[in-house]
């Protein structure tokens, strides 16, 4: 096959290739910035991807290792014998426990106590509002509910409060405002992210409060509810316990303890967490302090058990951790019900503790990831369940005694972790997949008879893509003019580049994104009569028509 190359033809397929860098970025083309001069020069920037993506690692792995050995220090100096003399700690990683650390002592009264371990028991607290919300999604995913998005009142007849901020209000001379078609719902998923708008507590009530959920709904009705449903973000602990027990009555119909003993603790073996502080779990347990020393007592949170009477181990804790990432053994819910679970509704106000609010999560940025976590504190305990979704991440720090008010040794954790966790995905050996049979997709290929490409396979069988022709660009280094092509089903393939790799090259003055290019998908045509693949399509670069050619062109100019 013969090409004959003008000198205008030559000079298009420059200005092209400009635009152009591996393989196939024709699509990706960005105004060019002002310059003095035509000097053609490429400039390696930040280098990507910014968020690799988690692969099996091979340990040990330094960077790890250093990051985890800071945890530990940090953690263990602020050990404390009187206000915090109990810490654990668990670091999982996809479907692995990476660390655990435990510091202190179970109880500092005795001279003889043991350090705890990933088997003491700590009170959780607050960490006991995942578990209504598990149940919610789970009993969604299963159809039992409807919609996560149904209205309290579709589960309660005649539910009435008072909602003197909604923006339909009525004048303050008419009678109390039950919710309805017109306002802002009071949702399930609102009641489950802390934007119900219901109080934090019920009026006249504390935490001790035993009467029951009609007795509750009774106060509700002269009560109000401190913002429009969905509009800002407020605690409440109110709605977590109305939400445990309407679900538990009106949709399982048996009591909410028992619900998630038989469908969450059991199905994750969580076999050291629960309700009822037995005698058994007491000896168990690291004794709580107050800051002055004084033992806490265990109280029991009546009504409120659902939003934070519960207790648990570290080890328990990463198998939750494990499932709510959606790497443990067993499914407890569905991957898209967890990626559901696990994003954020809204932005907060100012003043709230968390940037964004979520099903039951507060959630905040972190070096440009999504830090998703569950704090606890009551009487004697503190406790905290974070999840790096992004990165298949989680830890839970547990303790006995007041958490330390001047640093988040979460965040400080992560800042550790997470550079170093980064370092080891990119830096992780890739293992590509080649298709069964290479010899369909290899040959010459075209776009438009403008860019020309070979695909080869490498000695494991893995598809190798190269640029050739006169308009490649031979100042881009060869190895990002070449791409590896990961075999995911039949016929598709994901583009991988080479790690670690400039985030953007600048050709000619013209900034060009690699990262938006790595990792997208080649869809191959099918076979022909002569068992081969006609040519291929990549959608998410828009790009289509990549047209298989008889060999490879001879180019004159």
């Amino acid at each position: 096959m013969k090409v004959k190359w003008t000198m205008l033809g030559m000079i298009v397929f420059f200005l092209l290739s400009v635009v152009m860098t591996c393989c196939f970025i024709w699509q990706y083309r960005k105004p060019k910035l002002k310059t003095d001069g035509w000097t053609k020069t490429v400039t390696a920037e930040e280098m990507c991807p910014r968020f690799p993506e988690p692969v099996p690692l091979k340990h040990p792995i330094t960077s790890l290792r250093v990051a985890l050995e800071k945890i530990d220090v940090l953690l263990r100096s602020r050990i404390h014998t009187t206000k915090l003399p109990s810490m654990s700690a668990i670091v999982v990683l996809n479907d692995s426990v990476l660390w655990n650390g435990h510091f202190g002592k179970k109880n500092t009264s005795d001279p003889s106590s043991p350090a705890p371990n990933e088997y003491t028991v700590y009170r959780i607290a607050s960490l006991s509002k995942i578990f209504p919300t598990l149940m919610l999604y789970k009993l969604w995913e299963d159809g039992l509910v409807d919609s996560l998005d149904d209205p309290l009142e579709k589960y309660l007849d005649n539910f009435t409060i008072k909602n003197p901020l909604g923006k339909g209000r009525q004048p303050a001379s008419s009678p109390v405002r039950t919710l309805g078609s017109n306002t802002p719902e009071l949702t399930l998923r609102r009641m489950a992210s802390h934007l119900s708008g219901l109080p934090r507590r019920l009026r006249s009530t504390n935490l001790l409060w035993s009467g029951d959920t009609q007795e509750a709904l009774n106060l509700l009705q002269d009560d109000v509810l401190v913002a429009d449903p969905g509009t800002k973000c407020h605690y409440s602990n109110v709605a977590f316990s109305l939400l445990a027990n309407i679900l538990a009555q009106k949709v399982t119909g048996i009591d909410f303890e028992s619900w998630v003993s038989n469908n969450i603790l059991k199905q994750l073996s969580m076999d050291d967490t629960g309700f009822n502080f037995t005698l058994a779990i007491q000896k168990q347990m690291a004794v709580g302090v107050y800051s002055n020393g004084k033992r806490a007592p265990l109280y029991n949170l009546g009504w409120y058990r659902p939003a934070g009477q519960m207790y648990s181990t570290a080890a328990d804790m990463a198998k939750l951790m494990m499932a709510l990432l959606g790497t443990y053994g067993v499914t407890l819910l569905h991957q898209d019900t967890l990626n559901t679970m696990m994003t954020p509704i809204i932005r907060c106000h100012r003043g709230y503790f968390a940037n964004f609010t979520g099903t039951p999560w507060e959630i905040n940025e972190q070096l440009g990831y999504s830090v998703v976590r569950k704090d606890g504190d009551l009487d004697g305990f503190g406790a905290t369940l974070s999840l790096v979704p992004q990165l298949k991440l989680g830890l839970v720090i547990l303790m006995a005694g007041v958490r330390p008010t001047d640093e988040d040794l979460v965040s400080q954790a992560y800042s550790y972790l997470i550079p170093a966790l980064e370092n080891a995905f990119r830096e992780a050996q890739q293992t590509l997949r080649p298709p069964p049979d290479p010899a369909p997709y290899l040959g010459f290929f075209t776009y438009r008879n403008m860019t020309f490409y070979e695909i080869k396979a490498d000695s494991d069988g893995v598809l190798v893509m190269q640029q050739f022709g006169p308009q490649v660009d031979t100042t881009v280094p060869s190895k990002y003019r070449t791409i590896r092509l990961d075999y995911l089903q039949d016929r598709v393939f994901r583009v991988v580049f080479e790690r670690p790799y400039p985030c953007k090259l600048k050709v000619n003055n013209v900034p060009v994104s690699l990262e938006a290019q790595d990792r997208q998908l080649f869809n191959f045509y099918p076979f022909n009569k002569k068992g081969v693949s006609p040519g291929f399509d990549s959608p998410g670069l828009n790009t289509y028509r990549m047209t298989r050619i008889a060999g490879r062109p001879y180019f004159t100019s």
